[in-house]
Formats: C-alpha cells, sequence, structure tokens
C-alpha cells in the first residue's frame, strides 16, 4: 500500500512490520458534497522564479523550490476541474499583521525589500481566487482557529474537504487534523502538497493517511470531483421529509 506513496524508504523495518499489523487497509471514503481547500500557496514559500530549492532560498530563504512549483502545476490542474464541476473552492492563507504568534524561533528581520515583501504574501498566479471563491486569513497554522472557514462550510452543506498546498508538515497537517476533529471527511492530494524537507513531508503524508485523511492521487480527487458532478440529484418529490 505505501509503495505508490513514496514513504516507504522512510519506514524503518519495525515500522513496515507494524504497517503490515495495524496499518490502514482502506479508504475512508469521502461524501457527497465537497469542498477544495487551498492552504498557503504564495510566492513567499516558493519564489518568483522557477529554481532549485537552494537557488531559490537566497532571495526566499522559506522557498520550497521546484518541488512546489511542481505541486503548484498540478494543484491549477485540479482546481480547472473543481471550477469546471462546479466544487466550491476555498483559499486560505496567513493574515499579514507582522505577528506570527505561533512561531518561536527568531530568524531576524526580512533582507527584502518592503514592496518584494507584499509580494510574497500574494497567492501565485497559478491558483490565484476568481470571482465567488472565498480567501480566508488565518494567526495560526491551521485554517479553522479563530477563522469562520467552519462556519462557511457548514453554511454550504460540505462533509469532505479535499486539501492542497504547503507545508505538508505544518500548516497542511495542522488544517487537516482541525477538519477530522470538526468530523469533516478529509483527502489529502500527494502530488498537490509540498514541503521544504523531503523526510518531513512523507512522514507527515503516511500519519495523516493512517489517522486522520485519505491521501489520495490527483487523478482520483479530479475523478471524484467529475463523479459528484455528473451525480444526479434527487428530485423534491422524491424526498422523505420528517
Amino acid at each position: 500500500m505505501t509503495t505508490q506513496y513514496g514513504w516507504e524508504p522512510y519506514l524503518s523495518e519495525r515500522d513496515r512490520k507494524h504497517d503490515a499489523l495495524w496499518g490502514k487497509k482502506e479508504l475512508f471514503g469521502f461524501g457527497g458534497k465537497p469542498a477544495l481547500l487551498l492552504i498557503d500557496i504564495y510566492y513567499s514559500v516558493l519564489g518568483l522564479d522557477r529554481q532549485e530549492i537552494f537557488d531559490s532560498m537566497k532571495t526566499w530563504p522559506g522557498s520550497t523550490g521546484l518541488e512546489g512549483w511542481a505541486a503548484v502545476d498540478r494543484t491549477a490542474q485540479l482546481l480547472s476541474v473543481a471550477r469546471e464541476t462546479g466544487i466550491p473552492v476555498v483559499h486560505v492563507k496567513g493574515l499579514q499583521t507582522g505577528i506570527k504568534p505561533w512561531v518561536h524561533r527568531k530568524r531576524g528581520p526580512s533582507k527584502l525589500s518592503p514592496d518584494m515583501q507584499a509580494k510574497g504574501t500574494e497567492i501565485v498566479d497559478e491558483v490565484k481566487p476568481i470571482d465567488g471563491e472565498v480567501v480566508i486569513e488565518k494567526t495560526a497554522p491551521s485554517g479553522f482557529q479563530g477563522t469562520p472557514l467552519a462556519f462557511h462550510l457548514q453554511s454550504l452543506g460540505i462533509d469532505t474537504l479535499i486539501c492542497c498546498g504547503e507545508t505538508t508538515s505544518g500548516c497542511v497537517r495542522a488544517s487537516v487534523v482541525d477538519a477530522a476533529t470538526h468530523r469533516f471527511r478529509v483527502g489529502v492530494v500527494k502530488e498537490c502538497v509540498f514541503d521544504r524537507t523531503e523526510a518531513s513531508h512523507f512522514m507527515n503524508l503516511y500519519d495523516m493517511h493512517q489517522k486522520y485523511s485519505d491521501v489520495v492521487s490527483a487523478e482520483m480527487a479530479e475523478e471524484y470531483f467529475r463523479g459528484i458532478a455528473a451525480a444526479e440529484p434527487v428530485p423534491m418529490a422524491a424526498r422523505k421529509v420528517g
């Protein structure tokens, strides 16, 4: 089960034995009313130019490099399918107040100009919101903490969240755990999430898959969206009342 996801090389022999005995054997499954959640896909974690990670970090210290851009490009394709099929899309990004209370490590002042810093906070053009798509700003890793995200999803009758963005080990994971806590079914699209370190990315994918979500391919997510769109609505007269 793990070989198709990329995390197997990071499991010890003990882990593999435990996975064989206790690991996830089938998907949890999704519901009938999904939304696509795009988490923190802005320039400061990608850079303005498509460069290998260590070159990109010279200007953008938090960059995820080419792996991040590859995930963005695949996300753009999935986003196009969501829009074509009428799946609601929600963008989540950090509230830019200059204060990030969950960050305890002091990194010193930014060396970027004010204009570059402002550009870094923008959602990248490849997945930028269009009219009708909600953008929610957060002050914590999770898109749910202190935001109206849960209320917005509930108002739409959403039961399933398909998640993309960064970082796999940080804001994606925090949002996935909270989504599961709120009793949403959750999918994490493996080609559409990204991180700065490979081990952290793959092990967090593995852990989320075991506990809180189904890690699925972008192709599976697209098929799911198309299947939802193709489903025939139940006529009002056929619905049970009371």
